[in-house]
């Protein structure tokens, strides 16, 4: 998602004539990473759901992707690392509010751990090995941070970050940041379900479609055909 408005209703607007060519070099804009899973992971939870806050550039595709997740009951798009003040997009787009777009993942623990969600966040959610970016969107906004709700939480996120280093099955280290969760803000209405209601959008059809198509090839036994929605009018 560009920091650019304009660029971002350009690209709805070429879409349409440009559809076959943005299914083209969907296949070509993100790839999953084949990864091990967390060697340590939470232990089942006594609460029925459990939420879990991650941020990996544009938060339109990572919802996207854990909407389809079993076990997870809700994936909200919103902001996380700043004040409350600056949590709207019109703040944050401008890259200096301290928030990253984040996403909040309503989770049943006994059906999916929190590890297993990071070990998707990590495939084929977003690629960790990129500073402040995702793509075509630059800026600290963009950035790859898990915000842990508990230590629990951040002992298995630092474990698996240092894990996955020396797996060595990226073509870099992580730049992936670990910070305090202080609170999470919830994105405006038009952020939510994004690609249910857009998925023409040459922006989705090359950066964000390729992501919910991986988790089916990658994580098939976690992949849910019907995505849980913000609002179940989208559709």
């Amino acid at each position: 998602m560009s920091k650019h408005p304009t660029i971002r209703r350009l690209c709805a607007a070429l879409a349409a004539a440009c559809g076959l060519l943005g299914a083209a070099a969907a296949s070509a804009a993100e790839r999953a990473f084949i990864i091990p899973p967390p060697a340590a992971d939470q232990p089942q939870g006594a609460q029925a759901q459990e939420k879990a806050v991650i941020a990996g550039g544009c938060f339109w595709g990572v919802q996207a992707v854990f909407q389809h997740v079993k076990g997870v009951s809700g994936a909200v798009s919103g902001y996380a690392g700043g004040q409350a003040a600056s949590a709207n997009y019109n703040a944050v787009s401008g890259g200096r509010s301290g928030h990253a777009e984040a996403v909040e993942v309503t989770y049943d623990p006994a059906q999916v751990s929190y590890g297993q969600l990071l070990q998707i966040y990590f495939s084929v959610a977003h690629d960790p090995t990129q500073l402040n970016r995702q793509g075509p969107d630059h800026g600290t906004q963009y950035r790859s941070t898990v915000f842990p709700a508990n230590d629990s939480q951040r002992k298995v996120a630092e474990a698996y970050i240092a894990q996955l280093n020396q797996a060595g099955v990226y073509p870099k280290a992580l730049a992936t940041t670990i910070e305090p969760l202080q609170a999470f803000y919830p994105a405006e209405d038009y952020h939510q379900d994004y690609l249910v209601r857009n998925p023409n959008s040459m922006y989705i059809v090359i950066n964000d479609i390729p992501k919910v198509e991986n988790l089916a090839k990658t994580f098939p036994e976690r992949y849910r055909d019907k995505p849980v929605l913000v609002n179940e009018n989208a559709k």
